[in-house]
């Protein structure tokens, strides 16, 4: 599912929502998300899962190529962990034996 389709999915949803009120919502939310993380807050939503700052140390990494070892920089990187209801749905809604999508 792309950005386009949520808003879809939302107009389609709540027909008083013109799909102009519809993406101004959803840039809405996923611009309050990202402004949170930035500032190094965590985001919970019940049931759905959290959103939270991840700290990675410098690290020696080594080029594939040329097999020269590199220093990596420390970062901040993003991280979701899905919540219990999400993790039970996604687990009972798919067939067993289905590989996953690319």
């Amino acid at each position: 599912m792309t950005r386009s389709d949520l808003v879809e999915e939302l107009a389609a949803r709540f027909g008083q929502l013109t799909q102009r009120d519809a993406e101004i919502a959803v840039k809405t939310i996923l611009d309050a998300i990202s402004d949170a993380l930035v500032q190094g807050h965590r985001i919970e939503i019940r049931g759905f899962g959290s959103f939270s700052v991840n700290h990675r140390q410098p690290r020696l990494g080594r080029n594939p190529r040329s097999g020269e070892s590199v220093l990596i920089p420390e970062k901040r990187v993003p991280h979701f962990k899905p919540g219990k209801a999400l993790r039970e749905a996604v687990d009972q809604n798919m067939p067993k034996g289905r590989p996953l999508d690319p």
